[in-house]
């Protein structure tokens, strides 16, 4: 299946030699000049990967980002020549998924869009209710999770989860690659502060592991990072 990238670029030479190199690779290459017409484009047609640049006419590269990472998880490479650890590591603090200076070889740069999209669920749009007639499902691996008649099937088998275990799933896998702290996670799916000492998300946490066949004592599904949280991994599921 031909995977489409939404590159913003204001540069038309330099999008043009990027847009065709990737075309070349069976890539569907959707480009916009200015950031004014990103986000509603994103929202209209989700694409499998954006590629942006910084300096834009418009909402400028960062903005966007930050904009994007409110509704969209698919993976955002920014491509620019403001080489800088500074830039680098905001870049990174709002959701950039990767930042490449627009001098990295095109190869490097196929290589690097190629890993990202490998690593990321088929869904590009984070959770939200599912609208009358709408269908919202996520696919990983052997894993798929559907919003809209909340069932989750693994290996082909319902996973027969109670209301609070299917809202947590869908949280966790909805943000896949994301760090989800316990505070994060009680106060979206039960509106509270996390105390210190609530045990009912690790709890849980444990109950999905069992029935997702994850390690309790070296989970590679639902990991637990030390002091920050859980993360549901993203590439596993297709190495089982």
């Amino acid at each position: 299946m031909t995977q489409t990238i939404l590159f913003v670029e204001d540069d038309l030479e330099l999008a043009g030699l990027i847009g065709g190199f990737l075309r070349s690779f069976e890539f569907d290459v959707d480009h916009v000049a200015d950031g004014n017409d990103v986000i509603e484009r994103v929202r209209a047609d989700p694409p499998a990967l954006v590629l942006l640049d910084v300096m834009l006419p418009g909402k400028d590269g960062l903005t966007l980002c930050r904009e994007l990472r409110e509704f969209y998880t698919g993976p955002v490479v920014i491509l620019t020549s403001l080489n800088s650890d500074m830039n680098q590591i905001l870049g990174f603090e709002i959701g950039a998924s990767d930042y490449v200076v627009k001098t990295t070889p095109p190869a490097v740069l196929l290589a690097r869009i190629r890993a990202h999209l490998r690593s990321t669920p088929t869904t590009s749009l984070t959770a939200a209710p599912a609208a009358a007639g709408e269908r919202s499902t996520l696919n990983f691996g052997k894993l798929t999770v559907d919003q809209r008649n909340r069932t989750a099937n693994y290996q082909g088998e319902p996973l027969g989860l109670s209301t609070g275990d299917f809202d947590l799933l869908w949280e966790l896998a909805s943000h896949a690659g994301e760090i989800l702290s316990r505070d994060h996670l009680l106060k979206k799916l039960r509106g509270i502060d996390y105390d210190g000492l609530d045990r009912s998300i690790d709890v849980a946490i444990s109950r999905l592991r069992k029935k997702l066949d994850d390690d309790p004592h070296e989970p590679r599904k639902i990991k637990t990072i030390r002091h920050k949280g859980y993360l549901f991994a993203t590439d596993i599921w297709w190495q089982e």
